[in-house]
């Protein structure tokens, strides 16, 4: 099926996967914001799986466990790896709203 006409850029299919995976992102960091409490988080071990409803699990742990994916030699615990993973699940919000406003 050709088409003689280009698709605009934000209809480009990179384009729609990326605005699909910043709004992912931006759904598990509301999810974090109104189920998990940041002192539980500062205490150590959070129970993610029960923090979160059965409705917000799927996208919340394919973001979160996505991020935290460990690396060869990467000796952190799950734990710590998913701590990094909100901040840079935080990181990514906020680049994708400055973004926007730009």
């Amino acid at each position: 099926m050709a088409s003689s006409t280009a698709l605009p850029l934000e209809r480009e299919p990179a384009a729609l996967a990326m605005r699909i995976g910043i709004v992912a992102a931006e759904a598990a960091l509301a999810t974090f914001a109104r189920n998990l409490d940041l002192d539980d988080l500062a205490d150590g071990e959070i129970d993610f799986r029960g923090a979160i409803g059965p409705a917000e699990w799927p996208v919340f742990s394919l973001v979160i466990d996505t991020l935290a994916e460990s690396a060869p030699g990467d000796g952190r615990s799950l734990d710590e790896r998913r701590a990094e993973a909100l901040n840079d699940l935080a990181r990514i919000c906020m680049a994708a709203r400055t973004g926007a406003a730009a």
